[in-house]
């Protein structure tokens, strides 16, 4: 989900990739987001494995869903959020996990696990875990409030945008007005429609890179984000602060899948439990600034980064923010208003 630094989203077909590979080693296709990935850890497997990951992007899930039920294929393994995933296993579109490839499951925090989508890991295996928030410009925006009201602040017109993301927008406007992220109430859904539609009049777009990349220029002064990339921002330009709104909001698990058309899942399930080891899920800690619910990797990071409400925040916050799920059918709901609200003038 996600860091400053973005690198285009490839549009290079994965038959050339695998062309420009040295001869006789093998090639891991990943789609995953933007920057979630240190490129150090990523190196590390190459050499022990004497292979080739190729990196592609998307930068949502439903961006994500379009790619392959158009019939892209040739990846290896997918970064989906948890309600994604499980959209994707009940269409077919992904692999049951094999367990018996995955020595490191063990480093996991079962307890926590239990609690996803996926509680026993049938097709998915937990990355991260990420928070939706807005980081601000404190030198700009006066009289800051930890609320999705914000959006309502017309002196802020132009200067704030928010995520290119259905379930995101949807669910901020949920949370404001007191409903779940997850209803399928049509009276809900409704006045969060309406409450989007009035945020839309205050926003410059809706995006999820090039609005990081305008905070951190002063293009814009507040945009909704993951607790991440607000990290990784905050590291670069001390102006800048993130909160969790007062309401509430959402709580992602990203996971490492499987596609059904992978062709080297042997290599791929390397991949996911070399990542699962305690050392390298540490240093992709550091690197993209979430909590993995990886037990033993936690057990090597500073006190600071874990006691960082940011990245792990305390139980009273937690209480008033949602598990992103997948809602079947509803999920149409959702595609509806939002054609609406892109459509709206």
């Amino acid at each position: 989900m996600k860091k400053i630094l973005l690198t285009a989203i490839s549009i290079v077909m994965v038959s050339a990739s695998i062309m420009s590979c040295s001869k006789g080693k093998q090639t891991l296709h990943i789609y995953n987001w933007a920057d979630y990935m240190n490129p150090a850890v990523i190196e590390k497997f190459e050499q022990k494995y004497n292979c080739k990951v190729v990196m592609n992007y998307f930068d949502s899930n439903e961006a994500l869903y379009a790619k392959l039920k158009a019939g892209a294929s040739g990846y290896d393994i997918l970064f989906p959020s948890g309600y994604m995933a499980k959209i994707m296993y009940e269409q077919k579109m992904i692999q049951e996990i094999d367990h018996s490839k995955l020595k490191n499951l063990k480093n996991l925090d079962m307890p926590f696990v239990r609690k996803a989508i996926d509680s026993e890991l049938k097709y998915s295996i937990p990355y991260m875990v990420t928070y939706c928030g807005i980081a601000y410009n404190k030198k700009k925006v006066k009289n800051f409030k930890p609320s999705w009201s914000m959006y309502d602040r017309t002196d802020l017109a132009g200067r704030m945008t928010l995520l290119n993301d259905q379930r995101e927008v949807i669910g901020a406007a949920l949370k404001f007005n007191g409903y779940n992220y997850n209803t399928v109430n049509d009276a809900e859904l409704e006045k969060a429609k309406e409450t989007v539609i009035r945020w839309k009049k205050n926003i410059a777009k809706f995006d999820v890179d090039e609005a990081k990349r305008g905070l951190s220029s002063g293009e814009f002064f507040l945009i909704q984000v993951y607790n991440g990339d607000a990290i990784q921002l905050i590291s670069e330009n001390e102006d800048i602060a993130f909160a969790l709104p007062e309401e509430g909001t959402s709580i992602s698990q990203d996971d490492f899948v499987i596609p059904e058309s992978s062709k080297n899942a042997d290599l791929a399930y390397k991949f996911i439990d070399f990542l699962l080891e305690p050392e390298n899920s540490k240093d992709n800690m550091e690197f993209v600034y979430y909590l993995s619910p990886n037990l033993e990797a936690q057990k090597l990071m500073s006190k600071d980064f874990m006691t960082d409400p940011a990245i792990n925040p305390p139980a009273a916050v937690l209480k008033k923010c949602d598990y992103l799920l997948d809602l079947g059918e509803n999920n149409t709901k959702y595609s509806q208003i939002w054609d609406k609200i892109k459509s709206e003038q």
